[in-house]
């Protein structure tokens, strides 16, 4: 009886290593891969973990930025829209019914993962940063600066207008 307990207790424990080895979303990996549910432009869900974008910041949910609508020789007409809303859509589209390979970072004070997310293994952060959706976070890191003045140079999304950056609109509404 004795052994018969020793070798269930063992199978149990070898079991649960088991487990932990192949899980790719238990705290012990570094990688966490499925489908992504997007709460905001750099944040994202997937099975149960909420994982910040690293090295970027959107604009939230609810800032306002604005753009040209409308120009008449040396006068331009700017037009404000949902920029927060727009990154996130767009991420949404972008992310939509794909496997996402996200490789943690680190954890933030609010108890995300912090990772760098792949489609396919195209990097989500660059993508967002590149297209003008979001700006290089260089307060945490110069990963994407490069992406950054890339779309500064051919004023794609948010520098195709005027708009406050996320961490400073954040700041004025505490």
């Amino acid at each position: 009886m004795k052994s018969y307990l020793k070798q269930k207790k063992n199978k149990i424990i070898y079991l649960i290593l088991l487990i932990i080895f192949f899980s790719k979303t238990n705290s012990y990996s570094g990688e966490i891969t499925g489908y992504a549910k997007v709460i905001d432009g750099d944040t994202i869900r997937i099975k149960g973990n909420k994982i910040r974008l690293y090295g970027i910041d959107a604009p939230e949910n609810n800032q306002i930025c604005s753009k040209p609508w409308l120009s008449l020789n040396v006068i331009t007409f700017n037009k404000d829209y949902e920029c927060g809303l727009k990154t996130t859509s767009l991420l949404k589209k972008f992310v939509k019914n794909e496997i996402i390979v996200c490789k943690k970072k680190s954890m933030d004070k609010y108890n995300r993962v912090v990772a760098i997310c792949f489609k396919k293994r195209r990097d989500i952060n660059s993508w967002l940063v590149r297209n003008g959706l979001a700006v290089a976070y260089t307060k945490y890191s110069k990963k994407y600066i490069i992406n950054e003045n890339d779309a500064k140079k051919e004023k794609k999304g948010l520098w195709a207008g005027n708009f406050e950056m996320p961490w400073e609109w954040r700041k004025k509404r505490k």
